[in-house]
């Protein structure tokens, strides 16, 4: 049976305002999926570049850990640095076939690239035993100037090739001959990253692969084939086509859920998840190992850390309201997965009126100790906004905000979600309560949180 190898490119994009601790979790659930490779950006000069990569390593034992180079031989010697510990390293060395990007991005004319060509990938090779070449753009290349490139890149040690429809300007048929015509003669594995804007990614990738292409890059809320369709499809064709892939199909949906989910920073709830309701009523009583079991029962996997944010949250919330399966859900979406507390909320009051100024006045907890704001505004919510930029020192930009009731009873928890915009990065926070105030309030702080975080 022809098994096929997926590399998945969910992390790789070097501009992600994923959270560093949102990172490590997307890469460890990749990794019990079963995807072959996880695949990292190139390793700027920032420190928590290559501390992404050694933390990772520490969990991701069974997946290759790809890390990109196209810059020069700095960058091979930080990837191998950050690779140091990784139990199946692997450099990708990343290079333009188009005339017009080399001179672009690399100012090298066409007559000099297989020569940096060979030279990128032969001292990644002096460094790092496993080396793929990915061709960018390689179906807008001149085939003859492709052709000699890929094989200079095999014949200066690459052990594997990928070849990309970046601007996805070839159907699926064409894009498979195109695979076939260039990988005759590679006496190496040639893989396909397609580019799914017009919808049919994951067509031409099942063709390259019938064409014999050996990996398909994957993504999850990316630009490359849909991890979730391709994996899908090669569970439903592949007795028929002696075609089989190592992510577990039985998970599948479930963890492409939750990777979602950590992406969008948004709670699933019944609108954009549908939970059942088997009529389980979870009480303050209710001890953290009843609580885990819920949480299991409706798809997640999180960490001892996380359950125990998850159970103080609920908890807090349980002292108030006995709390359902699909209350739970959001409990989830905004307790796990966070960032170290920097300011914690201690209190809130807020006044408000027809005949009166909106104001608010509230406390945070930073370092053990309380800091407190007091701020009008133009209605409670906004009021309560400013009083929180005040303790904090700093303004930030409001990107989006929004409220939506988690269950449809008298006593409904509001979940709310806040993105903040900061040197063109959004942070979103979410927040629960059983009044639409203090969720917006939480919302706001845990955005805050992920800025501090981040900076430091």
């Amino acid at each position: 049976m022809n098994q096929i190898k997926i590399a998945d490119t969910t992390l790789s994009d070097s501009k992600s305002t994923l959270s560093f601790k949102q990172k490590l979790e997307i890469a460890r659930k990749l990794e019990r999926l079963g995807v072959d490779a996880v695949e990292l950006p190139e390793i700027g000069t920032a420190r928590a570049d290559t501390l992404l990569v050694r933390t990772a390593a520490s969990f991701v034992k069974n997946s290759v850990i790809s890390v990109a180079v196209t810059s020069g031989a700095a960058a091979i010697d930080r990837a191998a640095e950050a690779l140091g510990n990784t139990a199946h390293p692997r450099i990708r060395v990343e290079l333009p076939m188009t005339s017009s990007i080399m001179e672009y991005t690399l100012h090298k004319k066409q007559n000099k690239m297989c020569d940096y060509v060979r030279a990128m990938v032969d001292k990644s090779k002096t460094v790092c035993s496993d080396v793929e070449f990915v061709a960018v753009d390689a179906t807008r290349a001149e085939e003859a100037f492709l052709r000699e490139a890929v094989q200079t890149a095999v014949d200066a040690g690459a052990d594997k090739i990928t070849l990309c429809d970046d601007a996805a300007v070839l159907l699926p048929d064409d894009f498979a001959a195109f695979v076939k015509r260039i990988s005759d003669g590679v006496e190496v594995p040639v893989g396909v990253q397609c580019n799914n804007k017009n919808g049919v990614a994951t067509a031409a990738a099942i063709l390259a692969v019938k064409n014999g292409a050996a990996c398909v890059k994957t993504s999850i809320g990316g630009e490359a084939t849909p991890l979730r369709e391709f994996g899908a499809l090669i569970k439903d064709i592949r007795e028929n086509y002696d075609i089989t892939a190592n992510i577990r199909a039985t998970e599948l949906h479930r963890t492409i859920d939750q990777i979602e989910w950590i992406i969008s920073g948004k709670a699933q709830n019944t609108v954009t998840r549908e939970i059942i309701d088997d009529g389980v009523v979870l009480e303050l009583n209710d001890t953290i190992d009843t609580v885990r079991e819920s949480i299991e029962k409706i798809g997640y996997d999180l960490s001892d850390e996380d359950v125990k944010r998850v159970y103080e949250e609920f908890r807090r919330i349980a002292r108030k309201k006995n709390v359902g399966i699909k209350e739970l859900d959001a409990i989830v979406a905004s307790a796990a997965l966070q960032v170290p507390q920097t300011y914690i909320l201690e209190n809130y009051v807020i006044n408000s009126g027809n005949r009166i100024s909106s104001s608010a006045q509230i406390s945070l907890q930073r370092e053990g100790r309380t800091v407190q704001g007091i701020a009008i505004g133009d209605g409670p919510i906004d009021a309560a906004f400013h009083a929180i930029e005040q303790i904090i020192g700093r303004r930030f930009e409001l990107d989006d905000f929004s409220i939506q009731t988690v269950t449809q009873e008298k006593e409904a928890m509001g979940n709310a979600l806040v993105r903040l915009r900061v040197g063109g990065r959004i942070y979103s926070g979410t927040g629960l309560s059983t009044d639409i105030i203090g969720a917006s309030i939480r919302a706001y702080v845990n955005a805050v949180n992920k800025i501090v975080y981040e900076e430091d």
